[in-house]
C-alpha cells in the first residue's frame, strides 16, 4: 500500500493530457479515465518538433506507460516554449490517483 503523502496528485484543472503511448499500449484510453482533453502524440514527433501542439492548449501534462519517456517529452516541449510537465509514474499512477483514497 502506498503511503498517503507519496500518492500522485490528481489532475489539475485546465490541463491537456498528452498520451505518449504507442497504439498497442493505449489501454486504458485516457479519455475513459478523465474528462480532460487528450491528444495522442508520439515521442518521435515531439523530438522533431512535428507535434502540432500550441500554447492555446494550456498547460500540457505528458503521460506514458511508466513515466520515463514522458519526462523526456516534457523537456522537449518546454524547449519549444510550451508549459509542459510529466505525470510521474505513468498511467498506473494516474489510475491510482483518479481512484482516490
Amino acid at each position: 500500500m502506498t503511503p498517503p503523502d507519496s500518492r500522485p496528485a490528481p489532475l489539475p484543472d485546465g490541463v491537456t493530457l498528452i498520451d505518449l503511448r504507442p497504439e498497442p499500449l493505449r489501454r486504458p484510453l485516457l479519455t475513459d479515465l478523465t474528462a480532460q482533453p487528450v491528444r495522442v502524440v508520439s515521442l518521435d514527433d515531439i523530438e522533431t518538433g512535428a507535434h502540432g501542439l500550441t500554447r492555446d492548449l494550456g498547460p500540457l501534462l505528458v503521460v506514458c506507460e511508466r513515466g520515463v519517456r514522458s519526462a523526456l517529452a516534457a523537456r522537449y516541449l518546454r524547449a519549444d516554449g510550451l508549459d509542459a510537465s510529466a505525470y510521474p509514474g505513468g498511467v498506473p499512477a494516474l489510475q491510482e490517483a483518479l481512484r482516490g483514497p
